[in-house]
């Protein structure tokens, strides 16, 4: 395929863009390849700008469970467009929204509506401290909360160390409030908990971490965790931005049996448009303004035309539950078909998978943690995804990001993937 016109365009986004895009994993730079400008979307397709279609699985990294320009996502937002876009005041369509979210996730006893995930997990971190008067938060190498500054941090040298900024621009002093820990490590858990006993406000953890490709949760591991933190008074917050009404309606922590103190949501409950939520316990809720000490607010949260959108697709799942059946059935379609090209070809590949969530890592050990995301060979997924793409396939331009199916894949869809993936492993390899 040509990208002609896409190259043009980058060249003339770096002028103006830091790296020539707004969000890093765009620039496709961790596959040394140069960025696609979309023209269009529809169902399971894109089209970018010099006319290629390609099948989409990052489906705006999740949001998109009914595909491109869903008509039931679109169903009567022109009207709520003609209206106005925004007043500053209250709307009845904010409550009929936390109304909903609130049915799917009876954790979530009070909720307030922001503009994007970062600012959700941001502000349930300062709720959380707000209420226990604690400092520390504890989150786990390779969870990706959003950008905000006590969350860009990573591990130290040790166990126990406090953690180290990973982004110029974090200070060390915002950084020592940060515990870093191993996902799924429930020694290391119990160490740092117990070492910091009465100092911790928060743990923060997607239940299913999908920004170090995928990593499915050891059950024992989040029962542990849930368990520990209730003994010391601790908030836990599941960040379900990603998995939020995708692993299924009332998200992990419905998947698990587990329910958390606070929740975190994205952009799905806006149908794709920026918004997010944080909710939780009305004890903790009813610590932020204009109830509480602990300030948060935004001009633009509950926008009525995301509210519009997000209601029309939460509605909708609410009423064709089966869509999650489908949705993990193409998953383990496509799963079966990766697993047998990997070992047709005798690829050094593992494939990892949670209902439609997917990640192929160019590593034959067993992912389970981050220390094993690591071992993945980049350079081989770099290759993988440039022949993919040539093929028509547009996979997330990162080995440690993971697939979105949505109902609008067809298994014609699967199986041209599974076809095209072959050729690109056949080629691999001589």
């Amino acid at each position: 395929m040509r990208h002609i016109q896409s190259e043009a365009y980058f060249e003339k986004a770096k002028r103006l863009l830091p790296g020539g895009v707004n969000s890093p994993v765009r620039a496709f730079q961790s596959v040394n390849a140069t960025p696609l400008f979309i023209e269009s979307g529809k169902g399971s397709k894109l089209v970018d700008i010099d006319g290629n279609v390609y099948i989409d699985y990052i489906c705006s990294w999740g949001p998109l469970l009914l595909g491109h320009a869903s008509e039931v996502v679109y169903e009567g937002v022109n009207e709520y467009l003609l209206k106005g876009t925004t007043y500053g005041v209250p709307t009845t369509i904010e409550v009929e929204m936390a109304h909903l979210i609130h049915e799917a996730y009876p954790s979530m006893e009070m909720l307030r509506l922001v503009s994007s995930g970062t600012e959700a997990t941001m502000s349930a971190i300062r709720a959380a401290r707000g209420y226990t008067g604690r400092d520390k938060i504890l989150k786990f190498e390779g969870c990706y909360h959003g950008h905000s500054d006590s969350l860009l941090v990573k591990s130290g040298s040790g166990t126990l160390t406090y953690g180290v900024p990973t982004s110029a621009g974090v200070t060390k002093g915002t950084a020592q409030d940060t515990l870093v820990g191993s996902f799924n490590d429930s020694h290391m858990l119990k160490q740092i908990l117990d070492a910091n006993k009465g100092t911790i406000a928060a743990v923060i953890v997607e239940p299913i971490p999908g920004n170090m490709g995928l990593v499915p949760p050891n059950a024992t591991f989040l029962k542990l965790l849930r368990r520990l933190t209730k003994e010391q008074g601790i908030v836990l917050i599941f960040d379900e931005v990603i998995t939020g009404f995708r692993v299924g309606y009332s998200g992990a922590q419905a998947l698990y049996g587990i329910e958390p103190d606070m929740t975190c949501l994205g952009k799905i409950i806006g149908g794709g448009l920026p918004v997010g939520a944080y909710g939780g316990s009305k004890a903790i809720m009813e610590c932020i303004a204009p109830l509480g000490p602990v300030y948060q607010a935004g001009t633009l949260s509950g926008n009525p035309l995301a509210m519009k959108m997000g209601l029309n697709l939460i509605t909708h799942l609410k009423k064709n539950p089966q869509i999650y059946e489908e949705l993990d059935e193409k998953g383990k379609f496509l799963e079966e078909g990766f697993n047998k090209n990997i070992k047709k070809m005798g690829i050094c590949a593992s494939v990892n998978r949670v209902k439609g969530m997917i990640c192929l890592f160019f590593t034959e050990r067993k992912v389970d943690c981050y220390e094993t995301v690591m071992c993945s060979d980049t350079d081989q997924y770099a290759t993988y995804f440039k022949g993919m793409l040539d093929r028509g396939i547009l996979l997330p331009p990162a080995q440690f990001e993971c697939l979105f199916l949505s109902d609008a894949h067809t298994y014609e869809d699967l199986e041209h993937t599974i076809k095209m993936q072959l050729e690109v492993f056949e080629q691999m390899c001589n």
